[in-house]
């Protein structure tokens, strides 16, 4: 009986929540990553952190790996070799709920099965909080999250009538909700306008300022000068490079990498990075 007893006790246990990760830390570990598409492989012996309070951007041309590499950062994808860790485990340690309370991930296509309003797909992002002590936080998150996206005027419309842009933002706030301490963005900028692109990295900067880690996969190398802490530059599956991006974003290795000439300088005004693609007579210079 007391044996029984000790059980029930176990089980009514409220679940142990995640504590907020020391700045500087590894959040995710990928070690030796290997993963193939069919016969294909696309990525090869990757070796790569996600740290906690920094923004990093993964950039390459199309084939690269960076969505391949997201994915499998995510526990989304079946590794052919190597591991991934998170928050110092390996991904198998964890429940699928345990690693959604810890990682949240915005994938490219932005789809619902169902005619959910934009108000309920952002509360999905609340989903794994509940029956915890965060639960009574749902409210307050979710208005937040709508705020900081700009869909509040359309929160009761149906997910699916929102245009590709609405539902990217959608999208975006379901994940802002579920209030992780790693985020996973896959080209969250693609659907939108330049406005929204720059609030949408904004908030990815907030969040790691915040003390998240943030790993966000981008096409726009300016951009990534602009917010990214770290630059990782995917090259026919592996890391051809990675680090600050005045350090990475170089005309030589972007011309190899990218099979086009590509100019990096300063604007001459702010002193920004500017990342462009030699066009016109110059391209032959």
């Amino acid at each position: 009986m007391n044996r029984l007893r000790d059980l029930a006790t176990v089980f009514r246990r409220p679940p142990a929540l995640p504590e907020p990760p020391e700045p500087g830390t590894a959040t995710l570990r990928a070690r030796q990553v290997s993963a193939t598409r069919g016969a294909r492989p696309v990525l090869d012996g990757i070796d790569f952190e996600v740290i906690a309070g920094q923004i990093v951007a993964l950039v390459g041309p199309n084939g690269a790996g960076k969505s391949t590499l997201l994915a499998a950062l995510a526990g989304e994808l079946e590794l052919t070799g190597g591991s991934v860790e998170l928050d110092g485990h390996a991904l198998t340690h964890w429940t699928h709920l345990e690693m959604a309370r810890r990682r949240a991930v915005l994938p490219q296509a932005h789809t619902v099965g169902f005619p959910f309003t934009a108000r309920e797909v952002v509360a999905m992002g609340r989903a794994p909080w509940a029956r915890t002590a965060r639960q009574d936080e749902d409210d307050t998150a979710i208005a937040v999250a709508m705020a900081a996206t700009d869909v509040e005027r359309f929160a009761a419309r149906p997910f699916p009538a929102l245009s590709g842009g609405e539902r990217a933002r959608v999208a975006l706030a379901r994940v802002l909700a579920q209030d992780t301490a790693t985020l996973l963005l896959d080209e969250p900028t693609a659907a939108l306008d330049l406005g929204h692109q720059e609030q949408v990295l904004r908030l990815a900067r907030e969040r790691a300022s915040a003390g998240a880690a943030v790993v966000v996969v981008l096409h726009d190398l300016g951009v990534a000068a602009a917010y990214a802490d770290r630059v990782a530059v995917l090259e026919a599956g592996r890391i051809a490079a990675d680090g600050p991006p005045r350090d990475i974003l170089t005309p030589e290795l972007l011309t190899r990498v990218y099979q086009h000439p590509v100019d990096v300088f300063d604007h001459p005004r702010t002193g920004a990075q500017l990342v462009l693609p030699v066009r016109g007579r110059d391209e032959n210079r």
